[in-house]
């Protein structure tokens, strides 16, 4: 029997839907139409906002375990699995700089995910080692290094074997026809951990890099005679995920930057092990990452990973940053499946599509979820 949800305020992905009902009937949205017209068998009256499931692009872990290259498959299905009890519909698991032997392990492990349907699995994210070192953030700067042909090769050849391949990496330790050869053979190249110059950023984008990771943080900032990565991503149209949980970057700039980019800026968590858990420490490549009061961080007291949800990043934008909430909720669902051209599958609530939805509370925690994938 369908499944009739009444009494929530329903955004589609577009806009909200007030006195409206939610018909759910065997994992797929029925219908949406107005609760006069809704069949009365199976009704159940909810409140708050149902809205499309989230899409998380940078995720390091969750449930107690990093995605490192020791990582099986049992391990990824609990990454993934704590996310969906997160309300997240589908992950880029997240691998941070690492050897070249852990990063062919993550990405042969990734290709056996997509083989054998991992839930909530949309393919890999490798954010790094190709980074620069001046702007490491938590990365083991021993790891470090130029992109050379194997390295180029197996990513090829990983963006045309996974569902989606994002990849991190600094324009000043690749050249423009390595970015090129990244975007022929169908990777997302992402902008981050650069102290790059302006000019350098363009010549990238130009070159096939159409996103930038965790935007403000780990890259050269804008000023005004060199307006730096982050002025290339305001200046221009590339999308750009940003950690909104108040600490990586104030609620003021994140209102600057959404002014100057009415489009394209997605949340990510940019979450450690700590996702779906208690846990106040973990390790990370030998050192010590602290939980305290939202933040974690190394014991020098560098920023590691965030501390965040995407329900919490919507509640920051609309309460702190002051952005609409169908925009907030876009940037959670909408924007990143564009991105993953999953668009025609995910971020909005279309009858004959699956129910992956979430029900939020007015403050936008979450309360109940449905997710099918």
């Amino acid at each position: 029997m369908a499944e009739v949800l009444t009494g929530a305020r329903i955004f589609d992905g577009t806009r909200f839907l007030d006195g409206h009902a939610l018909v759910v009937e065997a994992d797929r949205i029925a219908a949406i139409l107005p609760e006069a017209q809704a069949p009365t068998q199976g009704r159940r009256a909810v409140a708050g906002i149902l809205a499309p499931a989230f899409l998380d692009l940078q995720v390091n872990g969750g449930g107690g375990l990093m995605l490192d290259g020791s990582t099986d498959m049992d391990g990824l299905r609990r990454i993934c699995a704590a996310h969906r009890a997160l309300g997240t519909a589908g992950v880029l698991p997240t691998l941070i700089t690492d050897t070249a032997e852990a990063t062919a392990h993550v990405i042969a492990l990734g290709i056996a995910a997509t083989e054998a349907g991992v839930p909530g699995f949309l393919g890999l994210h490798l954010e790094g080692p190709h980074l620069d070192p001046r702007r490491k953030g938590a990365h083991d700067p021993t790891l470090i290094r130029p992109m050379e042909e194997d390295d180029l090769a197996r990513l090829c050849e990983a963006a045309q074997k996974l569902p989606a391949l994002m990849v991190t990496l600094a324009p000043e330790t690749v050249t423009p026809q390595q970015i090129a050869a990244l975007a022929g053979a169908g990777a997302i190249v992402s902008l981050g951990h650069s102290d790059c110059s302006f000019e350098i950023a363009q010549a990238a984008f130009a070159a096939g890099a159409r996103c930038t990771t965790h935007l403000f943080n780990a890259m050269s900032q804008m000023g005004n005679r060199t307006p730096g990565l982050a002025g290339a991503v305001l200046a221009g149209d590339v999308a750009a995920g940003l950690i909104a949980d108040g600490v990586h970057v104030h609620p003021a700039v994140m209102r600057i930057a959404l002014g100057a980019r009415p489009e394209g800026v997605f949340l990510v968590t940019d979450c450690m092990a700590f996702a779906g858990t208690d846990l106040t420490e973990m390790e990370l490549g030998g050192r010590k990452v602290l939980r305290r009061n939202g933040r974690l961080t190394l014991s020098d007291g560098t920023l590691a990973g965030a501390d965040l949800t995407l329900p919490q990043a919507i509640a920051v934008l609309v309460h702190q940053v002051g952005i609409a909430p169908e925009r907030a909720l876009r940037m959670a669902s909408a924007i990143p499946a564009a991105l993953l051209g999953i668009k025609d599958r995910h971020g909005a609530l279309v009858p004959g599509r699956q129910a992956d939805l979430v029900l939020l509370d007015s403050d936008f925690s979450l309360r109940e979820h449905w997710l099918s994938f």
